[in-house]
């Protein structure tokens, strides 16, 4: 008895089904949506990362027909629209959850925590990195940066901050999200869905009471350099433990108001140079213009020659 290559899982390179039609009414919203996407830009194709967005708003991720879609709008090949789809992140190439649930593994993140929030929350979901949960509820996955690294470790669901993360509080979290329990970001609009979230990234505006005005901005850790550029006063100082220790603060309540040569941090105290420290000068160079000055007591070829 034999078995045929589509039985063994084998695949012979044959090209698949043209991508289904949506539905006439979806293609008729959809369409209205795109136009309004397309007048924004001077260039057609300029619209094709928000009309992405659009279609993944309609199925929760980037099908097929989403493509083809967006092709047929913008007078690209499938080829063109698929080459986009696929190197951008935030598009899905198959079915996700109503949470997206990122934990950054980058240096920072990774070192203070992430990895460790990671791995316990794929056994904890039973779920591997991309996939989701039987409920349909959670996408799991590892990202490399949610460039909030002041509030590492860091998680993101559907692109909204859960700052200083650990195992337990994760855990927590995407069991809330699960059960249905309301979750409220550390900073930034209140959670919607991931297919709400993709419809207000194609650039229509988030309708929901006060989302708008619950949106922030970087954190106040993240904004020290700008002050100090603008000339403001720094509010600095040493970061606490997580866990307390010698740095908690005054037992009476009392902050410690640092003065302006304290620093944030060890890293940032000034280091010896050759301007701040003259016992150790920096040697100059024909590179710099001279050359290399030798200490007054110098003994050798180059002090008989001055004789």
């Amino acid at each position: 008895m034999t078995t045929s290559s589509s039985e063994r899982g084998v695949s012979l390179g044959m090209p698949g089904l043209p991508a289904p039609a949506y539905p006439d009414d979806v293609r008729a919203r959809l369409e209205t949506d795109a136009r309004e996407i397309i007048a924004r830009y001077p260039d057609s194709r300029s619209a094709l990362l928000p009309l992405l967005h659009l279609v993944q708003s309609e199925e929760g991720h980037v099908t097929r027909t989403g493509m083809k879609f967006c092709a047929d709008t913008l007078d690209l090949t499938t080829a063109e629209v698929t080459a986009v789809a696929t190197f951008y992140t935030m598009y899905r190439r198959r079915p996700s959850g109503d949470y997206q649930v990122g934990v950054c593994t980058n240096t920072l993140c990774a070192v203070m925590g992430g990895d460790e929030i990671f791995e316990e929350l794929q056994e904890h979901l039973g779920v591997g990195n991309g996939e989701t949960t039987d409920d349909n509820k959670v996408t799991l996955e590892h990202i490399e940066c949610n460039a909030a690294c002041d509030f590492a470790p860091v998680v993101m669901v559907n692109w909204e901050f859960f700052d200083n993360q650990t195992p337990a509080t994760a855990k927590r979290l995407v069991d809330d999200l699960r059960a249905g329990r309301p979750v409220q970001p550390t900073r930034g609009a209140p959670l919607c869905t991931f297919k709400e979230t993709a419809r207000i990234l194609a650039g229509f505006p988030d309708e929901r009471p006060g989302a708008v005005e619950a949106s922030v901005s970087a954190g106040p850790a993240s904004l020290v350099g700008l002050r100090l550029a603008r000339g403001e006063a720094a509010p600095a100082r040493v970061v606490h433990p997580r866990d307390g220790g010698p740095h908690d603060e005054p037992q009476d309540g009392a902050v410690h108001e640092p003065s302006p040569t304290e620093h944030l941090s060890s890293h940032d105290a000034p280091q010896d140079t050759s301007a701040s420290d003259p016992a150790h000068p920096s040697p100059t160079t024909a590179r710099d213009g001279g050359a290399s000055p030798r200490p007054a007591d110098t003994a050798g070829p180059a002090a008989e020659e001055g004789e």
